[in-house]
């Protein structure tokens, strides 16, 4: 709830520093004392659009510091302030505060950290409903209208979004899979072509560098075998080198015990022998794998060249071309596949469909009863809020398909009709300030709202009634804020006599200098202020005691 309002520079309050508590605080001067200023104030630490105008004149700048304080924060303040990167410490206040300078500009801090405006506007939903003549927030805003109505009929939304969330993700996975099996399906023919030319070569891992090596094998014996035709000339034949080599062992054989030396001789010439028949052994080995077939070197280099040509076309290595055949085996599975996974999925799909609408018929059933019951609740406070001509109507109907939620399939909206015979419209569409806040007062107190702002601020709302009337806003207004804080301006010295605390709005001059001040006042104070409510500027003594009973029986 709002604690403390400290306000410098604005208009005609130079500085003021108020305290507020719970329960009901009302508000009181005479007209055109700054009522206005001091909401125009509050304004602009919740958001509103800083006007110059509002600094005071001959300042630089001007502030509006709040203070607003919870036995625990709202989860949605909490949430806002996260998404900020602002941290509360548990019995921490909240501390808004804005600045506006003269010559244009404004600034905003939470808790001395800087922060936008657009921050502010979204935590004042949070912290203080404001019902006046320009109202646009709180109960006159029809997105929140199903929220009131549920919160009043206690609708099971828990149940309804968990349902609606399990039928958005089958629909979520039920599209990713049409899309899958379209796609795939779409590739088909594409891949069974891939894939048949592919089977038709047959590739084998490892293939391209066998291939490459025989024909770099072919290719040498092409150029080589000249040379080895010679040389295979040279060493066949009876006159060979290798044949002579084995004569002349022959014959040093049987001589070669005659001497050392012939035997030393015998022994190299054996020698020679040897390395001479694993010579001619290489040249045949040579020959046989040089071998030039110019029909095998096509074939290689054929065979070559399509592994190379279809690796290309793949955007693959040759060796790569087993693995891509496997892989497109196995999208061709997956779209056979993907019909039967389809079918299960469109199943699933229909069944949470059926289950989410099943609660969100029922949550309609439970609106349509508790619609009936708050428009009686309403009609049944407007009479003594000198509103008998007029009828309330809680507006429940289907949404389209596209619109469902979350929440169900159902639009909510607060209509009344002023006149008899007139049409529902909107909250909003009502022309006379003071009448929209007493709709507003009689639909919170049928409502019994515990949730919403944590501030709650009626501007005159007693504005053109009096007597039983006023009496009558005052009861409510008192028994509204039994379970929270509700800050009430008023012209009635009924509503006034209600009020826990009781702050004064004055308004005095010095020569040129005109200044607003606020007071609150003591319980003498409150029955003088009271009484001039009652008799104008002279205060009778008839005055002073008619507030008296008036204060006797609030």
């Amino acid at each position: 709830m709002l604690t403390r309002l400290s306000i410098r520079n604005i208009v005609l309050i130079e500085a003021l520093d108020l305290e507020f508590t719970r329960g009901l605080g009302v508000l009181t001067g005479e007209t055109g004392a700054g009522k206005s200023i001091l909401l125009d104030a509050l304004g602009l630490v919740l958001g509103d659009r800083a006007e110059t105008s509002l600094v005071r004149a001959g300042e630089a700048k001007a502030s509006v510091t709040a203070s607003f304080e919870f036995g625990a924060f709202p989860a949605a303040i909490v949430a806002t302030l996260d998404d900020a990167d602002i941290e509360l410490e548990p019995g921490e206040p909240l501390i808004i505060r804005r600045q506006v300078k003269a010559d244009g500009g404004s600034k905003a801090f939470i808790n001395d950290q800087p922060v936008g405006v657009a921050l502010l506007r979204e935590l004042s939903v949070s912290l203080v409903e404001l019902h006046g003549q320009h109202d646009d927030r709180g109960l006159v805003n029809p997105r929140g209208h199903r929220a009131l109505l549920d919160r009043y009929a206690g609708t099971d939304l828990g149940g309804l979004e968990r349902a609606w969330q399990a039928w958005a993700k089958t629909e979520a996975q039920l599209a990713e899979a049409r899309g899958t099996v379209e796609q795939a399906a779409a590739d088909q023919e594409l891949l069974l072509a891939h894939l048949a030319e592919l089977t038709e070569i047959e590739p084998q891992a490892g293939e391209e560098v066998r291939l490459a090596e025989t024909r770099a094998a072919m290719q040498k014996g092409e150029k080589l075998s000249g040379d080895l035709e010679e040389l295979r000339h040279i060493w066949e034949g009876s006159d060979s080198p290798l044949a002579s080599l084995r004569v002349a062992a022959r014959k040093l054989d049987r001589i070669a015990g005659e001497h050392p030396l012939l035997t030393e001789a015998l022994a190299a010439l054996d020698r020679a022998v040897i390395e001479a028949g694993e010579a001619e052994d290489r040249l045949l080995e040579a020959g046989n794998a040089l071998v030039h077939d110019p029909q095998a070197l096509d074939d290689a280099e054929t065979r070559l060249f399509e592994l190379r040509a279809i690796a290309r076309k793949h955007r693959c290595d040759v060796d790569d071309l087993p693995e891509l055949m496997r892989d497109m085996r196995a999208q061709l599975d997956a779209i056979e596949g993907g019909e039967a996974q389809l079918d299960a999925l469109e199943t699933a799909t229909r069944e949470a469909r059926e289950i989410y609408l099943a609660k969100a018929e029922k949550a309609h059933a439970v609106r349509l009863k508790a619609a009936k019951k708050l428009d009686k609740a309403v009609a049944a406070e407007l009479a003594p809020l000198k509103l008998d001509a007029a009828r309330f109507l809680t507006a429940v109907g289907k949404l389209p398909e596209d619109k469902w939620g979350a929440a169900g399939m159902d639009s909510a909206e607060f209509l009344i009709a002023t006149n008899p015979g007139a049409d529902f419209a909107p909250l909003n569409k009502i022309a006379s300030g003071g009448e929209l806040s007493r709709f507003i007062l009689a639909l919170k107190v049928a409502l019994a709202e515990q949730g919403g702002a944590a501030t709650v601020i009626f501007d005159e709302i007693d504005r053109g009634v009096g007597g039983a009337v006023a009496s009558a806003i005052g009861e409510r207004l008192a028994r509204l804020a039994d379970s929270g804080q509700l800050l009430a301006v008023t012209h009635s010295p009924q509503v006034a006599a209600r009020g826990g605390q009781h702050y004064l709005i004055a308004k005095a001059s010095s020569g040129t200098v005109t200044k607003t001040s606020v007071s609150k006042l003591s319980s003498k104070e409150r029955k003088e202020e009271i009484a001039r409510m009652l008799s104008g500027a002279e205060v009778t003594p008839e005055a002073r005691a008619q507030a008296d009973r008036l204060l006797e029986n609030a």
